[in-house]
């Protein structure tokens, strides 16, 4: 048995380098794309912004809407302000006596019945009001760049997406904790980039994404993933992309790159990782499952090599040599993702954070899958 684990270990460990090494690949193939400067605006948006709680955000993230170098009469901004106990609405009522192209909703007055997935909700909800072909949807918390929608619009000119995933960002700050987020989403953001680009497995980001109501509306929006609390990006892609193979894209720019907070403690952050991974087995799209699937088992057996050299040695160097390997074939694969993201300084603290992603990986997987977690306020089991 115990020569057996070594070298389940061992395999592991080789596929997934090997699959790093395949998204690094892919992530250089990928071109820069910027619009042409006399590229005339044509497409018209329904920007969607689910709210809840965000007093201190909400009025930054409009405002950087708002200077987008875009017309104004072919977008507009869909807050829908899900039970906020703060005055997250009172904040987008005094900018819609500045903007008339700001409308709030409040799902208070739509729903009033328990649910298990508001910001499912939230987005259906204003998708029916909304007046344009395209949504594009991003949180509350979110900076855009000035050239976000004239992006979006060029890319859909000369391409025929109907869904787009695009790039996001956590501001950077200098706390062991941010710097952590930081990395590890810098990492996953640089797989989705490569993944979508490829066609090989769906992945997004809800931040910063674009379909077309009718997309939408063909697959039955959130029907079927509805109960999922989380999942209102990833699961709805692979839903469309079943329905469009060939109308999935990504918008690989830098001035396309949303940037948000990161969360502000452990707690918090667990929390976050655990909505995010406990969506996990109700993935259809069985590649990306069996990529989850992967990095649990390379982190898992990373986390009980060295707490089973207690009993046999022989496990340490093994636990070494693979250690060593994850971290070069990973900081490999990160270094063109850095510099797209102006992200390279943090990578000198990449080796140093080994450890804590590893129990972090290990913990927030079973607990996405066994326990419950708190969002928003709310319980989720």
């Amino acid at each position: 048995m115990w020569p057996f684990i070594s070298i389940f270990a061992i395999c592991i460990t080789i596929v997934y380098c090997i699959l790093l090494l395949t998204y690094y690949s892919w992530f250089k193939k990928l071109a820069m794309f910027t619009p042409a400067a006399n590229t005339t605006a044509v497409n018209r948006f329904s920007i969607i912004i689910p709210a809840r709680n965000e007093a201190a955000n909400i009025g930054v993230c409009l405002n950087s809407i708002l200077q987008n170098q875009y017309p104004t009469a072919l977008f507009e901004i869909i807050v829908i302000d899900d039970f906020s106990t703060d005055n997250t609405a009172e904040i987008v009522q005094q900018l819609m006596q500045l903007h008339q192209n700001i409308q709030l909703i409040q799902l208070k007055n739509i729903v009033d019945y328990p649910i298990n997935s508001y910001k499912k909700k939230s987005i259906e909800t204003a998708i029916g009001y909304s007046k344009h072909d395209w949504i594009i949807t991003t949180d509350a918390d979110c900076i855009v760049s000035p050239q976000w929608l004239a992006l979006f619009d060029a890319y859909i000119q000369k391409s025929n997406a109907v869904f787009i995933a695009a790039p996001v960002q956590f501001i950077q700050e200098r706390s062991f904790i941010s710097v952590f987020q930081s990395l590890d989403f810098i990492s996953l953001q640089g797989i989705t980039a490569a993944s979508v680009s490829a066609g090989f497995h769906s992945m997004c980001n809800g931040a910063n994404l674009a379909y077309t109501k009718a997309a939408f509306y063909a697959v039955n929006g959130f029907v079927g993933v509805d109960t999922i609390a989380s999942g209102d990006d990833m699961l709805l892609m692979h839903k469309i992309q079943l329905a469009y193979p060939n109308g999935i894209g990504y918008l690989f720019n830098q001035k396309a790159i949303v940037a948000t907070q990161p969360m502000p403690n452990w707690i918090s952050f667990i929390n976050q990782r655990i909505r995010w991974a406990s969506k996990a087995t109700s993935y259809t799209d069985k590649k990306i499952f069996l990529v989850l699937l992967l990095v649990y088992l390379v982190n898992l057996m990373l986390l009980l090599l060295p707490l089973l050299a207690i009993w046999h040695q022989s496990f340490l160097p093994v636990f070494g040599y693979l250690l060593l390997a994850k971290t070069a074939c990973e900081l490999f694969f990160l270094l063109p993702v850095a510099r797209f993201f102006n992200a390279q300084s943090l990578l000198r603290w990449f080796p140093a954070m080994q450890p804590f992603h590893i129990v972090y990986t290990v913990i927030s997987g079973w607990l996405g899958k066994f326990g419950k977690y708190e969002w928003k306020g709310r319980q989720v089991q």
